[in-house]
C-alpha cells in the first residue's frame, strides 16, 4: 500500500502497542468489533473518516474494518496526530491515513481531499470540515453518500445551520448529542485530559490560581470541576444565562470576560465559538497569563490580534508561545491556540472515548439498515442506541441495576392513580 501521507512508517511498532493498551480500557468497542466480524455489516462500504487520528480512533478503525468497511483517515485538527498511531494503522492494518502531527493548513486540506478521493459512502467526522468540504467543494460525492456521524459540538453547530438552510445533502447523526457521549466524554473526558495538557505544556502548579473557563457547557462543567479538585479558584464566564445561574449554584464565581481577563492566570476557552478571548482582553491581561483552547477550531482566541499586539514572540517550550507586549508584559499561548488536550496531552482517556466510539459504529450501522426512509437532516442518536451503550458499559464494570417490575411499568404508564 503506497497510498498514504504519514510522517514515518518506522513508528509502527510503539503505536500498534499504544493501541493495544488503550484497546484494554474499550470494552465497549471490542464487544461491537466481535460482533461485526462475524455478521460483516459494512462489506462493500466505502468509509471516509475525519477524526483526530488517536489510539482511541485507531480502535474504532479497526472495528469498522473487522466489519467489511473500507477505510480512510485523516486528522480533524492539525496538532491532534499521534505520528506512532498513524503509522501502525498504515503498516500493520492496511488503513490509509493522511495525517502528520503539526501540518499547516495547505497539508491539512490537502489531506482531507485525499480522503474523499476514496468516493466514501458514509463519512465520520469531527468538526464538520469533512462534510463543509464535500458541499463546497466536492458536490459530485454527495449521491453517492449514505449518511454520516458528527462526533463534536462544533460539528453538530454546523450541520444544524447546513439543516436549517436547507443545504445538507445526505443524512447526519449528532453522535456527540447522545447522553452516552457529551455527558461522559465531554465533561469526564475534556475535563481531565484538558488539565493534562496544560499540566504538560507548563509545568505548572494549578493550586491558587485564578483559573477561568470560558463556557459552562459540557466541557466546561468537567474542567470547572476538575481545575477546583487541583485546587484552583475557579472563575466562570458565560453567555447564557440560565447555564451561568447553574454554574453559580455549583459554587462558582461567575462574571463578565472583561472582569475577569484583570485578573485570571489561566484561561481556557470551551465554547465553540469565535474571539472569546479579544483584543481588549489581552491588554488588562496579568503578566505570564496561559492562554489556552479546548473547543474544536483555534478561533476562540484572537490570536491575529495578539499578533498585531505584541512586539516580540518567543517560542519558550515546546507549546508555548510567549507574546510580549509594548509594556514589557508576557502572555503565553497554549499549543498555538488549538485543542490542547491533543496538542500538548494525548486527548480523551479510552474508557471514555469507548462509549463516544460505540455511538459512532453503531450510528454508521444505523444509517445502512434505515438508508431508504432517511431525509437530509441532522438526526439525534436513537435512545435505544444510547441505552445498549450505557448497559454495556455497565456489564463491562461489572454493575448490575434494578429491573422495573410489571406492577411498576403499568403504575408509570397509568394515570388513575393518585394520592
Amino acid at each position: 500500500m503506497d497510498n498514504y501521507n504519514i510522517l514515518d512508517l518506522n513508528l509502527a511498532e510503539g503505536g500498534r502497542r499504544r493501541m493495544d493498551w488503550a484497546a484494554h480500557e474499550m470494552p465497549v468497542l471490542a464487544t461491537l468489533e466481535e460482533r461485526f466480524r462475524r455478521e460483516r455489516p459494512f462489506e462493500g462500504i466505502r468509509m471516509s473518516c475525519c477524526m483526530h487520528v488517536t489510539t482511541e480512533t485507531a480502535n474504532l478503525m479497526r472495528a469498522m474494518q473487522a466489519g467489511g468497511a473500507d477505510i480512510v483517515l485523516t486528522a480533524s485538527n492539525p496538532l491532534s496526530t499521534q505520528d506512532d498511531v498513524a503509522a501502525a494503522l498504515v503498516a500493520q492494518y492496511e488503513i490509509p491515513v493522511f495525517a502528520i502531527k503539526g501540518e499547516d493548513d495547505v497539508t491539512y486540506y490537502k489531506n482531507l481531499h485525499a480522503a474523499l478521493d476514496h468516493k466514501p459512502h458514509i463519512v465520520m467526522d469531527d468538526g464538520a470540515d469533512l462534510v463543509g468540504t464535500i458541499h463546497k467543494e466536492r458536490r459530485d460525492l454527495i449521491p453517492n453518500i449514505i449518511g454520516g456521524t458528527e462526533e463534536t459540538t462544533t460539528g453538530v453547530v454546523r450541520l444544524r445551520a447546513m439543516a436549517m438552510d436547507k443545504v445538507l445533502g445526505f443524512p447526519m447523526m449528532a453522535v456527540n448529542d447522545a447522553m452516552t457521549k457529551h455527558f461522559f466524554d465531554n465533561r469526564y473526558g475534556t475535563g481531565q485530559s484538558t488539565i493534562d495538557g496544560v499540566i504538560r505544556a507548563t509545568n505548572t502548579l494549578l493550586a491558587g490560581k485564578n483559573f477561568v473557563v470560558a463556557g459552562y457547557g459540557w466541557c466546561g462543567r468537567g474542567l470547572a470541576m476538575r481545575a477546583r479538585g487541583m485546587g484552583s479558584n475557579v472563575i466562570v464566564t458565560e453567555v447564557d444565562p440560565l447555564v451561568a445561574l447553574e454554574a453559580v449554584m455549583d459554587g462558582f464565581r461567575v462574571m463578565p470576560m472583561a472582569e475577569a481577563a484583570a485578573i485570571g492566570d489561566i484561561f481556557i476557552t470551551v465554547t465553540g465559538d469565535l474571539n472569546v478571548v479579544d483584543r481588549h482582553h489581552f491588554e488588562v491581561m496579568k503578566d505570564g497569563a496561559l492562554v489556552g483552547n479546548s473547543g474544536h477550531f483555534n478561533v476562540e482566541i484572537n490570536i491575529p490580534a495578539l499578533e498585531e499586539m505584541a512586539v516580540a514572540k518567543t517560542r519558550v517550550r515546546p507549546f508555548i508561545d510567549a507574546y510580549e507586549m509594548a509594556d514589557g508584559r508576557m502572555i503565553n499561548i497554549l499549543g498555538e491556540g488549538r485543542l490542547i488536550n491533543l496538542a500538548a496531552a494525548e486527548g480523551h482517556p479510552a474508557s471514555v472515548m469507548d462509549m463516544s466510539f460505540a455511538n459512532q459504529a453503531l450510528s454508521a450501522e444505523y444509517f445502512l439498515k434505515h438508508r431508504a426512509s432517511l431525509e437530509n437532516k441532522v438526526y439525534d442518536v436513537p435512545e435505544e442506541i444510547d441505552r445498549e451503550i450505557a448497559r454495556l458499559k455497565l456489564d463491562s464494570m461489572g454493575i448490575n441495576i434494578d429491573v422495573l417490575t410489571d406492577e411498576q411499568v403499568r403504575y408509570l404508564s397509568s394515570w388513575e392513580e393518585g394520592t
